[in-house]
């Protein structure tokens, strides 16, 4: 009875052993593999964007300030009006204005009565000098009172002249003073909405000549716009008249399309010196379907499209990895010029300018190969291939450990795709 038992525990042995001895020859043998997920590259449309961010205005809005300072007495709208061109908007005291007219006026009264007095003075004296100088040429005078008498004239003719440029003065003070008390009633310069009130009656408006005071807005909500930030990098991508999607935060359940109709030749830029610096272009996009519920201020977000490909290679984004040419030695060999040439296929690597491959990897009988690839326009989703694979290769698409950091060229692989288990 010991004897069979201890030919049992023997077998058991021997068997574990010569199972342990088969999976060992099976990793020698490769046969341990990546497990990854694959699809057939094809050509389809891609559409490439630029992401942006603002707020909606008017295409056409103007800012209304007063040009003279003074309390307001009277405002003949209200936000959300609509008014014509013409329509009185706002009031300003004109008691202030009213008095230095009057006393303008009145200056220029004094001012003409003086130039009268020294015109009257002028022609007297030119009287008395015709009169002596007949005398002189008579010899009934002397010659210094012919001087004096002329010396009289010029004097007169510069006193009457620079009446006459006090005259000039006055009227000038008369027209400002007419100008300031213009300035008192403000007219509406376009037709369109009252969009911003920013005072009432009773508060003082500062006047616009040292700074910016705006008393309202009126703008045309007709036409509406997305004035949205487009980062330095993404810029060049953007042209005129590019179509796009607008999505309004206070509108969740729309979208509404635009058009490009403006680029800003210079840069805003925030953050200046610190690591929060950015460098951006605002880009303006004509709201083409506008809304009653669009308001000026609300935030925005636009997809600019930049490019689109009807019909490309592409394939997921996750595809593309990179290696450096050190990572592809195993089976490579290094070529002098920085590329590196695989021993097996003779296919070359060469790196770009930081030094890594750009890389698919594809599935041939079991294997996968390292496909160095050239790239085109990307969508959120897929990156267009411009060489380096061909339509209806099985390209590996997951996991994501596997692509980036597992796999190499000749890796034995295993596909399992979820859509069909195998």
């Amino acid at each position: 009875m010991a004897i069979s038992k201890r030919k049992t525990i023997i077998g058991l042995v021997i068997i574990a052993v010569i199972v342990i001895f088969i999976v060992i020859m099976v990793n020698k043998n490769g046969n341990h593999r990546t497990i990854v997920q694959t699809e057939v590259a094809s050509k389809q449309k891609i559409i490439e964007t630029v992401t942006a961010t603002g707020k909606i205005e008017p295409r056409t809005q103007v800012k209304i300030s007063a040009d003279v300072a003074a309390k307001i007495t009277h405002l003949g709208v209200k936000e959300g009006d609509w008014v014509e061109k013409g329509d009185l908007l706002v009031r300003l005291d004109q008691e202030r204005f009213s008095a230095a007219l009057e006393q303008s006026e009145a200056n220029l009264r004094s001012a003409i009565a003086n130039a009268h007095l020294a015109k009257e003075n002028l022609l007297k004296t030119e009287k008395d000098f015709e009169r002596i100088k007949t005398l002189v040429d008579q010899n009934l005078e002397s010659r210094a009172t012919y001087d004096q008498a002329y010396s009289s004239v010029q004097i007169e003719k510069a006193r009457y002249q620079s009446a006459q440029e006090v005259v000039e003065q006055a009227r000038a003070s008369v027209k400002q003073a007419k100008d300031n008390l213009s300035k008192t009633t403000i007219y509406a310069p376009m037709a369109g909405t009252i969009s911003t009130l920013n005072k009432e009656v009773g508060e003082i408006a500062l006047g616009s000549q040292f700074q910016e005071d705006v008393i309202m807005i009126v703008s045309n909500l007709s036409i509406m716009e997305a004035l949205v930030n487009v980062d330095e990098n993404d810029i060049v991508k953007v042209s005129l008249r590019d179509s796009a999607t607008v999505e309004i935060d206070a509108l969740p359940d729309k979208t509404f399309n635009g058009v490009v109709r403006e680029i800003a030749s210079s840069a805003n830029i925030s953050g200046m010196g610190t690591t929060e610096q950015k460098t951006e272009f605002e880009v303006k996009l004509t709201i083409i379907d506008p809304v009653a519920e669009l308001r000026p201020g609300m935030t925005a977000s636009a997809d600019i499209v930049v490019e689109t490909r009807d019909s490309t290679l592409c394939v997921p984004l996750q595809c593309v990895t990179v290696r450096t040419p050190e990572q592809l030695k195993d089976n490579t060999h290094n070529s002098g010029d920085g590329s590196v040439t695989d021993s097996t296929s003779q296919k070359v690597y060469t790196p770009d300018k930081d030094g890594f491959v750009p890389l698919i990897f594809i599935v041939v009988d079991g294997v996968a190969k390292a496909m160095q690839v050239e790239t085109g326009i990307q969508s959120d989703t897929h990156i267009e291939i411009l060489s380096g694979i061909s339509e209806g290769d099985e390209i590996v698409t997951g996991k994501y450990r596997a692509i980036s950091q597992t796999l190499n060229n000749d890796t034995p692989v295993l596909v399992k795709n979820i859509e069909n288990n195998n």
